[in-house]
């Protein structure tokens, strides 16, 4: 393995390198680095944990001059988290050289945000809906952007951000550099990347090197009256010294943490309905080690990168075989062993087959003082196949029609935004939604779908009262 030296950096930049304590680079750095620094457009495929921030931003931050007032480089995030945990390193990586890095992400007054582009910003990392809405008002200029990073294109996918991304990316400008970062592949990230990529060089890290292989891993049948008890016999026979637990909606979220709390246990909540600084709060005492226990949804999680974490539970089976690998990435770090517990309920046996089958793993059956080896890895995870449970976790989700459509103006992530505020399901719950020019079609868990039609109906968006009903056929 090469060392930080090797990879071509320039000397202030090494000097911001060993200021923060890196000493080796990781796979992902050292494939990801030359290429970027010879100015060729990179796609990389690698998990949260990788060291993909350091791979895209030292060589961004070794061409910016910060002597020019204009944004040079922008980073698009899927979440607000992402968002701050890759301002702070790169604030870090660049502070000896001079260079202005200004966050913009929903949650936070826009106002200040203007301010803070209005009195410089080299670099802009951003959520993608802030940064459009910012573009919108004039105060985000992008025509001297020599450097654009799509991080975590595949959760941006999810979301229902792409169509917000490309237009993004066409007020940038054609000379550009431009890499994109995705644990996984699907096929309308590849067809991003063709589009808006010139002859990138592809950078792989396999996900069985990341932390699959640390993991201990256990599935635990119970049924759904009795999980909550189930879940604090598992903390007090486990006794973890950190452990993130996750639900699949942030009503969840809060309903497990007042559970947890109401039984002793020292426990913060993590989710999207928080307000920005009590979620700010949350993330520093369990980054810090403060705090021993998470409740967290899927997305509220994102960027999370603590390497304390001794055990993952899935207190909801993950919506998908690759939420799955991402959420038990979250321990097993930094050489460490790590145990990961998937709850589920008898119904949900397919679902905890499908995950064994795409991670290659088999699940042991968790008992009181169980153990097994660290799980081998069996088969690599199949590319190119998202293999979905549905988004609840068992049937396959019920489909929405919705008046509007390209017509009134809709997009995808207002359709998102709609369901998620009306109903408190998690933004990747939604799934599917295709724009046409009359009407929208989408996605929701099946259980979920006389609820949502009766909550988001007459919902107002951009002048424009959503009406809705059942997809038939």
């Amino acid at each position: 393995m090469s060392a930080f030296d090797d990879l071509g950096l320039a000397a202030d930049i090494l000097d911001a390198v060993h200021d923060v304590g890196y000493e080796v680079p990781t796979p992902i750095q050292e494939q990801a680095i030359p290429p970027l620094l010879r100015g060729s457009d990179v796609i990389g495929q690698a998990q949260t944990g990788s060291g993909k921030t350091a791979a895209f931003g030292l060589p961004m931050l070794q061409y910016v001059d910060p002597r020019e007032h204009d944004v040079q480089g922008l980073v698009l995030t899927p979440t607000r988290e992402l968002c701050i945990q890759v301002t702070q390193a790169l604030r870090a990586y660049g502070a000896g050289k001079g260079v202005d890095v200004v966050a913009v992400f929903g949650g936070a007054p826009i106002r200040t945000q203007q301010a803070q582009l209005r009195a410089g910003g080299h670099i802009v990392i951003g959520t993608v809906g802030r940064v459009k809405d910012l573009i919108s008002r004039h105060s985000l200029m992008l025509h001297a952007c020599r450097f654009v990073v799509l991080d975590e294109a595949d959760e941006m996918l999810d979301l229902g951000f792409l169509e917000d991304v490309e237009r993004i990316l066409s007020l940038t400008p054609s000379s550009r550099q431009t890499a994109l970062f995705s644990a996984t592949m699907p096929p309308a990230i590849r067809r991003l990347a063709d589009q808006y990529l010139y002859r990138p060089v592809a950078v792989r890290v396999q996900a069985a090197t990341l932390t699959v292989e640390t993991v201990e891993q256990f599935a635990l049948e119970v049924g759904a009256r009795q999980k909550s008890d189930r879940l604090v016999d598992v903390l007090q026979s486990e006794q973890p010294e950190q452990a993130i637990v996750f639900v699949r909606t942030k009503i969840r979220c809060e309903q497990l943490f007042r559970t947890l709390r109401d039984r002793g246990l020292n426990v913060k909540a993590l989710h999207g309905d928080m307000t920005q600084g009590a979620r700010d709060g949350v993330m520093i005492s369990f980054k810090d080690g403060r705090l021993p226990l998470l409740v967290a949804t899927d997305v509220a999680a994102r960027g999370l990168d603590i390497s304390g974490v001794s055990h993952v539970i899935n207190f909801d089976v993950p919506t998908s075989p690759d939420v799955y690998v991402h959420r038990i990435g979250r321990t097993g770090r930094v050489g460490r062993s790590g145990r990961a517990i998937t709850f589920h309920e008898p119904r949900q046996r397919r679902d905890i087959q499908a995950i064994e089958k795409h991670a290659g793993v088999k699940l042991a059956p968790w008992v009181k003082d169980a153990r097994v080896a660290p799980t081998a890895v069996l088969a690599k995870p199949r590319r190119h196949s998202k293999p979905r449970a549905a988004a609840n976790g068992e049937a396959p989700g019920g489909k929405l029609i919705l008046s509007g459509g390209r017509a009134a103006g809709l997009e995808p992530s207002d359709i998102i935004h709609a369901i998620t505020a009306a109903t408190g399901l998690d933004g990747e719950s939604v799934r599917n939604v295709r724009v046409l020019e009359r009407f929208v079609l989408a996605e929701v868990p099946e259980s979920e779908l006389q609820r949502v039609v009766q909550l988001v109906a007459g919902t107002p968006i951009r002048g424009h009262e959503l009406r809705l009903e059942p997809a038939r056929g």
